[in-house]
Formats: C-alpha cells, sequence, structure tokens
C-alpha cells in the first residue's frame, strides 16, 4: 500500500488546511485591497478587531503564521511513520479547530484576550505538539 493511501486522511486534512488558507486569501486579500490608501503586504492602516476587514487580514496572517509548523511536523510524522490513524486525528482536529478559530475570528469583533477563538487557536496548537511529540519519539 503506497504512503498516500495509508495517510490519506492525514493527507485529506492537510489539503483541507492548505485550501482554507486560500479562502482565507479571498476575505482577506479582496476587502483589504479596496481599503482606501491600501499597500499590499502593510496591515490594514490605524484598524483593530472592531474592523472586518482587519480581522479577515489577520485570519490569514495567523493561519500562514501558524502553516509552517503544521506543515513540517505533518510531513515528519509521515516520514518517520507515525501511526496513520493517530496522524489522522491530530492533523483532523487540527483543521477542525482552526476551521472554528476562522470563524469565531470573522464574527467577534474583540480586542478581548483570550477571546473565543484564542481557545480554538489553543486546541490546533496542541494538537500539532501532540503529532510533533509522537514523531520525535519514533525518531528516538
Amino acid at each position: 500500500m503506497s504512503i498516500a493511501m495509508q495517510y490519506h486522511w492525514a493527507l485529506v486534512w492537510t489539503a483541507m488546511i492548505l485550501f482554507m488558507v486560500k479562502v482565507q486569501w479571498v476575505f482577506a486579500a479582496g476587502p483589504k485591497a479596496g481599503q482606501e490608501g491600501a499597500i499590499p503586504g502593510k496591515p490594514p492602516a490605524e484598524m483593530d478587531h472592531q474592523n472586518f476587514v482587519f480581522r479577515a487580514w489577520r485570519t490569514h496572517q495567523n493561519t500562514v503564521e501558524n502553516l509552517g509548523a503544521m506543515l513540517g511536523t505533518i510531513v515528519l510524522a509521515i516520514f518517520v511513520g507515525v501511526s496513520p490513524d493517530f496522524a489522522a486525528w491530530c492533523v483532523g482536529v487540527m483543521f477542525f479547530a482552526r476551521l472554528i478559530h476562522m470563524v469565531l475570528y470573522y464574527g467577534i469583533a474583540t480586542n478581548k484576550n483570550p477571546s473565543p477563538r484564542s481557545y480554538f487557536f489553543m486546541i490546533a496548537w496542541v494538537a500539532n505538539l501532540v503529532l510533533l511529540i509522537g514523531a520525535m519519539v519514533r525518531l528516538l
């Protein structure tokens, strides 16, 4: 059986995470570009969480900031032969936690920390850590 077949669900959830980044880009780039004085690559000017354009931009940026660690952990786990079911569960939790984080970030305008989205950020972070520890155990 091929690696792709063994890790089918982990790879499906990974593809969904990547697709989510693209969706977030659409929600972030279009409205931000439509702002007066918008400069590519710079945060929306003088905005905070009360503004949807800022929240959409931060949602995308936050996912991109976490993407390297997520993808690196997933690839490492597959290369070292972590259980395919274990990998699928961890990556699935990452996906759903990041999805809920995104929805909450879009919907809740608050500068409060922690906000409800913070809990789902942490769930995805812990799932990533658990998978990384699983990969490190296989290496040792």
